[in-house]
């Protein structure tokens, strides 16, 4: 392990990696960019189902890469009796076991979490499937659009009246990853006090519920049905996208304090001593009003000139910025949230970086290690698990 691997906070810990496709290789990436070490155990006949996923450069997966960084890759078939023996020795070893097979699935290859834990007491085992390993769904597949439908996530996105939309990235596997993630560790956390690993279970519809942050209370409250409202709050205005004499600009005024800076901002104190936008409930209430009187103001200058005006007045505001975009932000750069790798025959690739930082840590940039090639640590890994 260098100087910089061991400077991170899961330094020290072995993860085994039965994942495949997205959920649960994002949340076994979370932990090597944190430290961990990862061995990512793979199915010989083409490995993990994301390296046949586009776009490639020189025949690799860039999806692939994107979620697979600083872990090693070794092909195992787990229907061989040899096979298995090197999987059950690593586990035997391991800090952490991750796998997102349907349920059930790995209680027919014979890794039991009972059996794993009288092995080793000290394994926290973490599965991640689309509805967790109980209850009436467990038996069904899932993938994450499925999860997003029937989480109500996809009830609540797109603009009001239209047809349902899924989310722009794949919210219902990135939501498991990240929850697996936080699960692990907490895990991992109680084992320092007992002694003993855990067993941790991850449903990808779960997940989709406690995003719903507070459509379920509002539900509860109010008993009316959250639906799709395009960009604004359903409980906060102004808090929404609007139109600017060159593009789209995005200004949360999430209070009264805030709402009067921003019509100072704007040059239009009246709008904050109009009876119909003087509080959060009378704003709410006539949202579409007060988004007609912005945009005409905002109409009359670009999206450059008012952040700066929303700069000075202390408004929370940002402009709408497209992936291109991000990649040149010099903030988003600063922060070290733009890892460069290599792909293919050492072709460049720039991947999304992890936001987790701790302490002293200089990032996950420092101890970057591209993704692995299919079966690219099969020799040292069967030197150090391998049959005698």
């Amino acid at each position: 392990m260098n100087r910089i691997a061991a400077d991170l906070p899961l330094a020290g810990f072995t993860v085994v990696d039965l994942t495949r496709v997205l959920a649960g290789p994002y949340c076994t990436m979370m932990l090597a960019d944190l430290g961990a070490r990862v061995i990512k155990i793979e199915n010989p006949d083409g490995g993990d189902d994301s390296r046949h996923v586009g776009p490639f450069v020189d025949g690799e997966s860039a999806y692939f890469a994107s979620v697979n960084r600083n872990k090693e890759s070794i092909a195992l078939d787990l229907k061989s009796p040899r096979d298995r023996a090197v999987l059950a020795a690593m586990i035997a070893s391991a800090d952490v076991l991750v796998e997102n097979f349907r349920a059930g699935v790995m209680e027919k290859l014979g890794f039991t979490w009972e059996a794993l834990h009288a092995a080793n007491p000290r394994l926290v085992y973490a599965s991640i499937s689309g509805f967790g390993q109980t209850g009436p769904y467990r038996d069904r597949p899932a993938y994450d659009m499925v999860v997003q439908a029937m989480g109500g996530l996809m009830s609540v996105t797109g603009q009001s009246g239209g047809d349902p939309v899924r989310v722009g990235v794949s919210i219902g596997d990135l939501g498991a990853g990240l929850y697996a993630a936080i699960g692990i560790q907490s895990a991992l956390l109680k084992r320092g006090r007992t002694g003993l690993g855990e067993r941790v279970d991850i449903g990808m519809l779960d997940c989709q519920v406690a995003l719903l942050e507070n459509a379920i209370a509002r539900h509860s409250a109010t008993g009316a049905v959250p639906a799709p409202l395009g960009t604004r709050h359903p409980s906060i205005t102004p808090f929404d996208m609007f139109r600017t004499g060159d593009g789209h600009i995005v200004i949360a005024a999430g209070n009264d304090t805030l709402f009067q800076k921003l019509c100072a901002a704007l040059g239009q104190p009246e709008l904050a001593a109009d009876p119909r936008f003087a509080t959060v409930v009378a704003r709410n209430q006539h949202h579409a009003e007060l988004k007609t009187c912005m945009e005409a103001r905002l109409a009359e200058a670009g999206c450059a000139g008012w952040s700066a005006a929303l700069e000075r007045a202390g408004v929370p505001h940002g402009p709408l910025q497209s992936v291109a975009d991000i990649v040149q932000d010099p903030h988003v750069q600063a922060r070290a949230m733009l890892l460069q790798a290599s792909i293919g025959e050492n072709r460049p690739i720039t991947l999304a970086g992890n936001p987790v930082k701790v302490g002293s840590a200089p990032g996950t940039g420092a101890a970057f290690r591209r993704s692995p090639r299919l079966d690219e640590h099969r020799a040292s890994l069967l030197a150090e698990f391998g049959p005698a």
